[in-house]
């Protein structure tokens, strides 16, 4: 008997776990959702090569693939090994051109490397720095899902969000965007749907917008 549901594959941002989406949901008659949490990364290991081992987990053909921040640059890369029916991204960029000047500056100097473990350690401190989150409501709420906190895994995925070297979209990419985002300024992002008042962590604070519209998104009904 063929599934009648579509299937739709979530990569969460930065350093956060599968919690961080537990306020979306989507009809169960139509949809089942999964969560496709990080990977430690191999010594060396390249964002295609990594993204290849992501992609792995997605056992469907037609699914959806949607990703958050990081999460988004992360499921670009594995859509180039999987047969999608969407490709989603959330308040995330589409090529390096979309990156802030902080973050190129941040790669051209190489400062990650300087990265202190202690710093990794700390989530509100890596919710505050490289997330752009101030107010202390937000931090409280946001650090509550940071849970990969592998010193391995966090200065890789940093070397990769700094050093994404993609030029070119990836072709049917759809963007999703707060244009009140201080980590991707909406000014530098360009073909996104956006959600009005929308923060970095939006998922945590526009889920109900979310709710409503990534259906219509996946369905062509949405306008």
């Amino acid at each position: 008997m063929t599934d009648a549901k579509t299937h739709i594959y979530f990569v969460p941002g930065l350093a956060a776990g599968k919690e961080i989406f537990e306020n979306i949901s989507f009809p169960n008659d139509k949809y089942e959702i999964h969560i496709i949490e990080w990977l430690i990364p191999f010594k060396k290991e390249t964002i295609v090569q990594y993204a290849k081992r992501m992609a792995s987990k997605v056992l469907e053909k037609n699914a959806v693939l949607i990703g958050v921040s990081f999460g988004g640059l992360m499921v670009q890369e594995m859509s180039l090994f999987l047969d999608l029916k969407k490709l989603i991204i959330i308040s995330s960029v589409k090529s390096k051109y979309e990156l802030p000047k902080r973050m190129r500056i941040f790669k051209r100097i190489q400062a990650y490397k300087l990265i202190p473990a202690s710093f990794l350690d700390n989530a509100k401190d890596l919710t505050k720095y490289a997330l752009g989150v101030k107010s202390k409501k937000k931090l409280d709420l946001y650090q509550r899902y940071l849970s990969v906190n592998n010193t391995q895994y966090l200065k890789w995925a940093i070397h990769q969000m700094v050093g994404w070297d993609r030029k070119d979209e990836i072709e049917g990419v759809i963007h999703i965007h707060g244009d009140k985002d201080p980590v991707f300024p909406i000014k530098k992002i360009e073909r996104c749907i956006v959600v009005p008042n929308g923060s970095h962590i939006m998922l945590l604070t526009k889920y109900r917008w979310l709710n409503t519209n990534l259906p219509k998104i996946i369905e062509d009904s949405f306008n």
